[in-house]
């Protein structure tokens, strides 16, 4: 019977609740790395300090350089001292902010609201979806504020705290806007980027805010039906250069996470090629999907049944990706934003 890829339940595998990461493995370049070859299919169990066994000379790595804000705030009512939650999602003006919250019955337009000593916002209006607008006040810049008083934003699935905030950046995080980690890119070292670029390795970077939306489950099971969100990217002209010089020398370009290739490939469909450029993409890539730009692709283990593995299934091949998921099920990787990661390649 032929595989229906429209199909949410396609993308369906079990997962033992104990396989989810509540917390980072230590040193980053510890977490397991399964490399899985796109053309047979054939897998092997590394660490991630392996990986350049696996690279080439030649071979460009694209990163996402997008720093997690802080964006979940804890405060109180002024008029009431009843407590609420902050989680910011987008900048629509000056220190104005699209946000969800809870409780959201105590968040009307007009109410305001105090985060310690330093930060108040007032409620302006509630948007299409139930969240709201809010105008932040404070003495000089928010983001600094929000980087000193706000917590990071960690996926719900994800119940421990964290105890260092920088565990949830990437080591090269420079560009602040995400509401949640680009997290193929947690496992890297300065010391691992270090010895790839003398092995011959070079690397660029992309920036791709991420969404909240990452993490919306996909509720339709005819997934073409499926809103996907909208992300703010940027591909500098250098990054863009690079791209180009590693195809003419018959490099590889491997994406450095889901985000990193949805940039990539969002651009490639816009442009017809990978050119400096700004914009939004919504890009949903499923199988079967003919990819323009990205050789490889280094990933953790996604939701069952989410976007990402969709993606992934369309880059590795689904036979291949399900296959590979039930192999790291039955060697115990763990899984999601804390989890393993997997390399995925024409490896021959």
């Amino acid at each position: 019977m032929e595989t229906d890829f429209t199909k949410r339940s396609t993308y369906h595998y079990e997962l033992p609740q104990e396989l989810i990461a509540q917390t980072p493995v230590e040193p980053r370049t510890a977490s397991r790395l399964l490399c899985l070859d796109r053309q047979s299919g054939a897998f092997s169990h590394h660490h991630f300090y392996d990986l350049g066994q696996y690279l080439r000379k030649g071979d460009l790595l694209v990163m996402n350089d997008s720093r997690v804000l802080p964006a979940r705030l804890y405060g109180v009512r002024e008029d009431t001292g009843s407590p609420i939650e902050f989680l910011l999602l987008k900048p629509t003006g000056e220190k104005v902010w699209e946000i969800i919250c809870k409780p959201a019955k105590k968040a009307k337009p007009g109410k305001r609201f105090r985060f310690g000593e330093k930060l108040t916002a007032e409620v302006l209006d509630v948007t299409e979806d139930g969240g709201r607008l809010v105008r932040f006040t404070c003495e000089g810049n928010l983001y600094a504020v929000l980087d000193e008083i706000g917590q990071m934003p960690l996926p719900p699935y994800i119940t421990e705290k964290l105890q260092d905030k920088e565990r949830y950046q990437t080591v090269y995080a420079r560009e602040l806007g995400s509401s949640a980690a680009p997290t193929a890119g947690l496992h890297f070292t300065p010391e691992l980027l270090a010895d790839l670029k003398a092995q011959g390795i070079d690397e660029a970077f992309v920036t791709l805010h991420v969404g909240l939306g990452t993490f919306r489950p996909v509720k339709d099971d005819d997934i073409r039906k499926h809103h996907m969100h909208i992300e703010h990217y940027t591909i500098p002209a250098e990054t863009a250069e690079k791209i180009r010089q590693t195809k003419a020398n018959g490099g590889r370009v491997i994406a450095v996470g889901t985000t990193s290739c949805r940039t990539l490939e969002g651009a490639a469909a816009a442009y017809g090629e990978i050119c400096a450029c700004e914009g939004d993409t919504g890009i949903f890539i499923y199988p079967p999907y003919q990819f323009r730009c990205i050789d490889g692709l280094i990933t953790n283990f996604h939701l069952p049944e989410s976007t990402l593995i969709m993606l992934v299934s369309a880059f590795a091949g689904y036979d291949n990706t399900i296959h590979a998921y039930a192999e790291a099920v039955r060697e115990r990787y763990r899984f999601f934003s804390f989890g393993d990661a997997m390399f995925i390649a024409d490896h021959k």
